[in-house]
């Protein structure tokens, strides 16, 4: 009886830690992904995994909005924030991205932790004149939703090094001009790039929703903010 009661017990312990591992692999399957390549390769690591330290975060930038305000790294402390690219005189890809980035807008409009960005990849035209005409005629939100624009090579150096638009994930506007892309990333309270989906496509935006909705849980659940 005794030999039975301590194989019984091994049992259940090994059971006991095969549900926590089983657990644990959820957890980590629940959390997006970390981003830190140009191939948006995910890694899929807990959000206070030590491996995050020194890991490809966005770095700090100074660019003005519509409204004439500057806007740093620090207008989005422990906030989240979708970010994307484009000009207003773009007839192509542009209209149709803007309008489905105006339902995630829309989605949180009264939540002050999510915010939209969208640099402009041509700031000399693009004034904040020009934006905030653009802002109006499009219901762009002040406050919620951050049009911007500053030096190009700032602009460009951050697109290409920090959110990695390269080559491969657009069409050229000119032999040296910025590569456009349909691409929207989703930016974590830490600066981490969280999600990557297609400004076209109305599924992969609406994946951006609920990612935003998941993303807000896990800050809610602990994960520190530097």
């Amino acid at each position: 009886m005794k030999r039975f009661y301590s194989i019984s017990r091994f049992a259940n312990i090994v059971c006991a830690l095969a549900f926590l591992t089983a657990a644990v692999n959820t957890m980590a399957v629940d959390n997006l992904p970390f981003y830190d390549t140009p191939e948006f390769t995910p890694r899929w690591l807990a959000p206070n995994s030590q491996e995050l330290d020194g890991f490809h975060q966005i770095p700090e930038f100074s660019f003005v909005n519509q409204d004439g305000q500057t806007v740093t790294q620090d207008t989005f402390s422990r906030k989240i924030y979708v970010a994307n690219f484009f000009f207003t005189t773009c007839p192509g890809i542009c209209p149709m991205i803007r309008s489905k980035l105006s339902k995630v807008q829309d989605q949180f409009l009264d939540d002050d932790m999510v915010s939209l960005v969208s640099h402009s990849i041509r700031p000399t035209t693009d004034t904040t004149a020009i934006l905030q005409d653009y802002a109006q005629k499009h219901g762009v939100v002040s406050g919620k939703w951050h049009l911007l624009t500053g030096d190009k090579d700032a602009i460009y150096t951050l697109a290409r090094s920090a959110y990695f638009a390269n080559e491969d994930l657009g069409s050229i506007q000119k032999t040296n001009d910025f590569l456009h892309t349909e691409n929207v990333l989703l930016i974590d309270n830490n600066r981490h790039i969280r999600g990557i989906y297609n400004g076209l496509n109305s599924t992969s935006m609406n994946h951006l929703i609920d990612d935003i909705a998941a993303l807000k849980a896990e800050i809610a659940g602990g994960a520190p903010a530097s």
